[in-house]
């Protein structure tokens, strides 16, 4: 059942009460719904906390402009709110910047990462192909994008093979507030640069995880966001796009229990 905040983030608990807390934060467009290929393999050992960014799904639309500092204010009220002091945070693609910009910003409150699908610095002309993406957002709305994006976020066999779930992934896009929308969409553009080799570095256990074929956020991302991370993992998965966790969840989670049963246990919520 869905639960608000006091600040309105809309989100779902589940799992063990007195478990590990597990956070888990969605990408652009998107909402915590995207998680329901992946909270049925934590639940049963961690306290699995799923919650819409503001401007997404059931949260209220940010009150100030967008940035990355804003949405890891709205996780620490939300950890606050659920008496939580520290977590695990699992982020996917501008989910995966939010983690980096909280275990920055409160460093001892993320005890682990996963980072899912997540940027670094591009190259000029990616950089290029996605504010280009942001302005025709900003002028046609989701509907404008959201086509390209299923291209780029499913492999073509399991696109054909499973509309379903592309008309379930394009109505979550749609959804999105016209004006609203490119606002958030810049901040994935436009929000690498602070959170590229932080200083102090980032220090806690982390997992960076992409598929080979997830060209806006492929494996030499990955790698060097795991390279700015003491003792981080970099791990590729074979044939999968950027929206791995719903094409190939098995994939997906087996990695990221492992990772936190090594991280998490006995850790104090």
């Amino acid at each position: 059942m869905t639960q608000f905040a006091p600040d309105g983030t809309a989100y779902d608990v589940s799992g063990p009460e007195t478990a590990p807390v597990v956070v888990l934060i969605h990408g652009l467009g998107l909402n915590r719904a995207c998680w329901q290929w992946t909270t049925p393999a934590l639940r049963d050992q961690y306290r699995v906390v799923a919650y819409d960014l503001f401007g997404h799904g059931q949260s209220p639309a940010p009150n100030e402009t967008p940035s990355l500092a804003m949405f890891s204010r709205q996780l620490a009220a939300l950890l606050d709110y659920l008496g939580a002091e520290t977590a695990s945070i699992a982020g996917f693609s501008l989910g995966g910047m939010i983690a980096r910009r909280f275990a920055q910003d409160v460093p001892t409150r993320a005890t682990s990462l996963v980072i899912l699908h997540s940027p670094h610095q591009r190259t000029e002309a990616a950089q290029t192909a996605i504010l280009d993406r942001v302005e025709m957002a900003r002028e046609q709305g989701p509907s404008s994008t959201v086509e390209a994006a299923l291209d780029r976020w499913f492999t073509k066999d399991f696109r054909l093979a499973n509309p379903q779930m592309m008309e379930l992934v394009r109505g979550w896009v749609t959804a999105n507030k016209i004006e609203i929308y490119h606002t958030i969409y810049r901040v994935l553009a436009d929000g690498i640069d602070e959170i590229t080799a932080p200083t102090p570095a980032i220090s806690c256990p982390t997992l960076v995880i992409t598929g080979d074929e997830d060209y806006g956020n492929g494996p030499e991302m990955t790698k060097a966001i795991a390279a700015e991370i003491n003792g981080a993992e970099a791990l590729i998965l074979p044939g999968l796009r950027h929206m791995a966790l719903a094409e190939d969840p098995v994939a997906v989670n087996a990695p990221i229990r492992r990772f936190l049963h090594a991280h998490t246990q006995g850790v104090a919520t």
